[in-house]
């Protein structure tokens, strides 16, 4: 029993030489010759739990993304190009059958015909709908669905109890400034924020100064491995409720965090990072910011930023979670148990909120903010950068999994708070506090909603963990991955010339308009087994790096190394 299973081996050489562990089978058809094919695809997993090559291989991408955005000296060029012939005569088309739609609400006909007319007119919308997503417009040119409720609307106004932030009109520069030093030299540093939420309760914490440790509240010196490390000085005391809804609006709070700041710095900001958890189980977000901005300011606008949730009132449950509201057949609504009466639906406790007196449910804040200048080209930038994407390919909460009794115990008084609270409005737990759910239907059982905000791998936050504006670098994902791969083809062909024949010529070969994809089944006859096909990855993967090596060593004395992507550059040197 002691000898190591073979398909671990496997497994772990794959692995060690950056092979997807579970690459999908495709049956591609080349429409030209009608030449069909199985070819393999990496499963492109982010966590490291599902395919760790493919995990490490988006991280390093991340870490290229932040590294060729953070100190630029000039605007990236981002000139979308204009749209076809073919693409403006489909929208033309749409445009007509949005007047026709509307036009049918007034002609005079019984509301059978006019519903008839409308669904032959919407059916003849979506068939446009998916002519426009083949074209090379990006985006959607109307919403998914057609929403002909009215939009309720809230104060814009700024709460009271929130300090006032300053408001210019912001410049559309996104480079931060230069600053001239004694001897002449130009520094263009940028900064490194942490944004973390406010204290729910003392928790034991270790606090390290150089060789100094801080007592932690409790009046203990712990280390760095203690057992009752971010669990609650006074677990009575802890207001796990707040902890569970500022985890579940952090994301909105991070999201009018940077409208203040860049309403406040009077310039487009450009910021990416990555949120974590903290050991105490609260998220918290590291952002690398291009420029730099006053500490002051950083500090008074984090103590400005809130987000209100205008939902009905959850303070306290009206009914338990072992005897909720049950359906009624006939009223099609969830009615009380012992006065069989309905329940107030969603839209009637909202219009409950119009009162000029009305308040929100909940009032999220920010916390505590640390920021620090970080200089281009230093080792403290490339150790943020990593510091910053170090737990992408982990799940939300691996890097803090309870280990001890009182971590286990904070952790599930977290995830039973998080279990009876609302998360949207189509949250079946509404139920416990008196309210129908939006789109209520039935079968609905409080306490066990399907949202990710109530499972134990999120703890709440449910938003995107790695977070990057738009003008950044410039580039998307595709395009830091087809730098990479012009740069390997280059070095393949016996060095840094114009490749770009070359480049077209594959571009045209492989082209989405000559080849058909599907996936193919395991039990396809001409579909090898996994452990072949990773074999023989293995095996191409190997002498693919061989040859790549060997080119690089030929084409050293004609290529800078700055002219290799900064992502394949740190692979090369951790190989």
């Amino acid at each position: 029993m002691r000898k190591p299973l073979a398909k671990d081996a496997l497994k772990q050489l794959a692995e060690s030489h950056g092979v997807c562990v579970r690459p999908l089978a495709l049956r591609r058809t080349d429409t030209a010759t009608g030449l069909t094919e199985v070819v393999e695809v990496p499963c492109g997993a982010t966590l490291a739990v599902k395919c760790k090559p493919c995990a490490e291989k988006g991280r390093r991408l991340r870490i290229q993304q932040i590294r060729e955005g953070w100190h630029l000296a000039d605007e990236p060029a981002v000139r979308p190009d204009k749209p076809d012939g073919d693409a403006l005569a489909l929208v033309r088309v749409r445009a007509h059958l949005e007047f026709e739609r509307e036009a049918v609400q007034y002609q005079p006909m019984t509301p059978d015909e006019r519903a008839a007319q409308v669904a032959e007119i919407d059916a003849a919308i979506a068939e446009l709908d998916e002519a426009l997503a083949e074209t090379s417009l990006r985006g959607q040119l109307t919403p998914k669905e057609r929403d002909e409720r009215p939009r309720r609307k809230r104060s814009t106004r700024r709460r009271q109890d929130s300090p006032d932030l300053p408001r210019l009109p912001v410049d559309p520069r996104t480079v931060g400034r230069a600053y001239s030093g004694r001897t002449g030299k130009t520094h263009r540093p940028s900064m490194l924020v942490t944004l973390t939420l406010d204290s729910h309760g003392p928790v034991h914490s270790h606090l390290r100064r150089g060789a100094y440790v801080a007592p932690c509240e409790c009046g203990t010196r712990h280390g760095p491995h203690d057992d009752v490390l971010g669990t609650p000085v006074d677990p009575a005391g802890y207001d796990y409720r707040r902890a569970a809804l500022d985890a579940i609006h952090f994301a909105r709070v991070l999201d009018r965090w940077w409208q203040n700041v860049r309403r406040a710095a009077g310039w487009n900001v450009q910021y990416a990072g990555a949120v974590e958890l903290q050991r105490r189980l609260a998220p918290h977000a590291h952002f690398a910011i291009r420029g730099t901005l006053p500490r002051r300011l950083l500090k008074q606008i984090a103590a400005a930023t809130y987000h209100q949730v205008w939902w009905p009132p959850f303070n306290e449950p009206v009914y338990r979670v072992d005897k909720p509201p049950v359906w009624d057949v006939d009223r099609q609504a969830y009615v009380d148990p012992k006065t069989r009466k309905p329940l107030p639906t969603w839209g009637e406790a909202l219009d409950a909120l119009e009162e000029p007196d009305s308040r929100p449910a909940y009032v999220a804040r920010l916390g505590r903010i640390d920021a620090r200048g970080i200089d281009q080209g230093t080792r403290d930038a490339e150790r943020s950068i990593r510091y910053v994407t170090k737990y992408v390919t982990k799940d939300l909460t691996d890097q803090a999994k309870p280990r001890s009794d009182p971590q286990k115990a904070h952790f599930d008084r977290l995830h039973a708070e998080l279990s009876v609270l609302p998360c949207s409005p189509t949250c079946a737990n509404w139920l416990l506090y008196g309210v129908q759910p939006d789109g209520v239907k039935a079968g609905l059982t409080p306490g066990r909603c399907t949202g990710k905000v109530h499972q134990r791998s999120t703890l709440g936050f449910t938003g995107r963990r790695v977070l990057v504006s738009r003008q950044w670098s410039g580039k998307t994902l595709a395009d830091h991955r087809a730098d990479n791969r012009a740069w390997v083809r280059a070095i393949l062909a016996g060095g840094m010339a114009d490749t770009e024949d070359h480049d077209q010529a594959a571009d045209d070969a492989d082209g989405s308009k000559r080849y058909r994809f599907e996936l193919a089944r395991p039990e396809d006859p001409d579909v090898p087994p996994l452990e072949h096909r990773l074999l023989r990855a293995i095996s191409a993967r190997i002498r693919w790096r061989t040859d790549l090596d060997t080119a690089r060593l030929r084409t050293t004395a004609i290529t800078p190394a700055t002219d290799q992507p900064a992502a394949l550059a740190a692979y090369a040197v951790e190989k």
